[in-house]
């Protein structure tokens, strides 16, 4: 990857290509016809709505005189950072949840949406109003009114 592009990382490949384009004005159409993509996909691409596949990027780097694996190495930076998020978000900021709530339970072990009910309704019946509001941040109020009224 050159090193142009080492700042980039974790930003969705289609926002570089478009900096990348403007940069050499370049028109999205014409170039992507160029490298035989259909303009409506490619513009999806641009404005980070769709991921970029290899052959694609392959072809773009091509056409843009680029190193081979620039853009498949920020799609994949990208979708490193995108699920490093999705894991952030499976489990509630434990330093908020006192260990003696889940004291018949190793804290660590517990399915967040399996037992959700469970869990929504200990904290609500037996947490200080830190431990509600992060169990309300992680569930949503929708969820938790609708388990809290039952």
């Amino acid at each position: 990857m050159e090193k142009q592009f080492e700042k980039y990382k974790g930003i969705h490949p289609g926002i570089i290509l478009d900096r990348e384009l403007k940069k050499r004005s370049l028109k999205q159409r014409p170039f992507a016809l160029s490298i035989a993509e259909h303009p409506q996909s490619f513009n999806a691409i641009v404005k980070g709505k769709r991921n970029l596949s290899t052959a694609l990027a392959l072809r773009i780097e091509k056409g843009l005189d680029l190193d081979e694996g620039t853009f498949v190495m920020l799609q994949a930076y990208y979708d490193i950072k995108k699920e490093k998020e999705k894991q952030a978000n499976k489990t509630p900021d434990l330093t908020i949840l006192r260990k003696s709530l889940f004291w018949d339970t190793d804290i660590s072990r517990i399915d967040w949406e399996k037992q959700a009910k469970a869990v929504i309704e200990r904290v609500f019946e037996r947490g200080n109003e830190d431990e509600k509001a992060e169990i309300a941040r992680f569930y949503g109020q929708t969820k938790i009114e609708h388990i809290v009224s039952m």
